[in-house]
């Protein structure tokens, strides 16, 4: 057992202390950031701070009233201030002068059909359609209570709920359905990185001869288990990270902060997603570290690692049923396959009450695959290790195993 720990660390190590570890952690935060940045510039691109006015020339509103602004968004992104003027000349001289971006004239049967004309310059922001009809929207109902005209204005806040009452989907929650996804994503990046990072070593190791040396000392199936373990941590170690980021990025940027106010995370669901990825995880990791043994080269090991990390995804294209129908066929198949289990499940588990059963059998499933995904990898690594610049056939696999 000493000779597993003194693997574990020393595969740990060589990983996590290499340039290479520190770009791939700092590559995903830093690719959700520039492409964040970007879509930030698109929309302050097409922004424009400056007032626009109406024409209300049949007195559609009476005594009209900026719409209340809320949320630290606004400080960012503020409401257009909108101008009354008593004629379109005067709207027109305004235009051309540069003060105002555009103008609204109401026709005199605007209650009626709603008709209503946009006069707008070449840098007209694209905001300022969508604030003038909030801007109407509230002050049409200013002769209602203050609270009836922000609640019209603002829509409804909906709750869907199952009709047993063991789920409840609402924008007070809705990281239960974000969460699934992202951890599902950052899940399989994960398997990808660290997952890469056993197949090269395993492969290097075979192609460097190492291995003829270390195996001396310790048996294929004690240190296969001591690399995969170590794999283990080195995800969760990436993940640690990224989820630090994302406390930073929530604690700095006002949107996210807003939004995050008013989320549930449920306890259930991580729990569920815990026991689900780490079996999951060793299972993925220990195939991997079979195929590194079984190749002649690290580009052929990766070719053939792709078809136990493709399935993983597999659940991203069938969002669709298991939302509509998380109890059909589909839904369930997914959710329990090994596979395609470790998204599948927490996503199903946000829209219905899965059965305790299909759980436990699922993550039952995961472990025994787990278990069974190591052994196998330290038996075929065996068969493998001395087959220097040779590759191990399936064939000659399940006849010497």
């Amino acid at each position: 057992m000493s000779k597993f720990w003194l693997i574990f660390k020393q595969e740990y190590k060589r990983h996590v202390f290499r340039k290479r570890f520190l770009f791939a952690i700092l590559s995903v935060p830093l690719f959700i950031g520039v492409i964040a940045l970007v879509g930030l510039l698109s929309v302050w691109l097409q922004y424009n701070r400056q007032p626009a006015g109406y024409v209300d020339a049949y007195q559609v509103l009476s005594n009209p009233v900026p719409v209340p602004q809320k949320g630290s968004s606004s400080t960012l992104f503020p409401t257009v201030e909108f101008i009354a003027y008593p004629d379109e000349a005067a709207a027109s001289t305004a235009l051309n002068s540069g003060s105002i971006q555009g103008y609204f004239v109401l026709s005199a049967d605007y209650l009626k059909n709603g008709s209503v004309t946009f006069v707008k310059s070449s840098k007209t922001g694209s905001n300022v359609e969508d604030d003038f009809s909030s801007f109407l929207s509230y002050n049409l109902l200013a002769n209602s209570s203050k609270a009836v005209a922000t609640r019209l204005s603002e829509g409804n806040n909906l709750i869907v709920r199952s009709a047993d009452g063991s789920r409840e989907l609402s924008p007070d929650n809705w990281m239960a359905i974000l969460l699934p996804f992202a951890a599902g994503l950052l899940f399989f990046i994960a398997v990808n990185i660290s997952g890469g990072y056993l197949l090269q070593a395993v492969v290097e190791e075979k192609e460097n001869r190492t291995m003829e040396i270390i195996i001396t000392s310790v048996s294929p199936t004690e240190l296969m288990a001591g690399k995969i373990l170590a794999d283990l941590l080195i995800g969760l170690t990436q993940l640690a990270i990224w989820v630090f980021f994302v406390i930073i990025a929530v604690q700095f940027i006002p949107s996210l902060a807003d939004m995050s106010g008013s989320a549930s995370i449920d306890a259930a669901s991580i729990l569920l997603m815990v026991a689900i990825f780490l079996p999951a995880f060793i299972m993925v990791a220990a195939a991997m570290g079979a195929v590194g043994a079984t190749a002649s080269e690290a580009h052929e090991a990766q070719q053939i690692a792709g078809l136990f990390t493709l399935p993983l995804v597999i659940p991203f294209w069938f969002v669709t049923p298991i939302m509509l129908n998380p109890n059909g066929a589909i839904a369930t198949f997914l959710s329990m396959f090994p596979l395609t289990a470790p998204i599948s499940m927490p996503l199903r588990f946000v829209f219905t009450n899965v059965p305790v059963w299909q759980i436990a059998v699922t993550i039952a499933a995961l472990c025994l695959l787990a278990v069974l995904a190591v052994w196998a990898a330290g038996k075929i690594f065996h068969l493998g290790m001395l087959r220097y610049g040779k590759r191990l056939s399936f064939r000659e696999l399940f006849q010497k195993a």
